[in-house]
């Protein structure tokens, strides 16, 4: 194999690699914005009950 075939191969790697980090980095944000609004749902929850059992 050539020269340049090696330097596409270890491009390909690096874009490969910094594609696998970015998607883990937007992962990690949706999951905390699914906890955020499962607790602001949980609470509303709670609160609906509280008060239905308090009235």
């Amino acid at each position: 194999m050539n020269g340049s075939g090696k330097d596409d191969k270890q491009r390909n790697r690096v874009i490969a690699k910094n594609e696998a980090e970015r998607q883990t980095t937007g992962d990690i944000r949706v999951s905390a914005w699914t906890i955020v609004f499962a607790i602001i749902v949980g609470a509303i929850a709670v609160y609906i009950v509280w008060a239905w059992l308090h009235r």
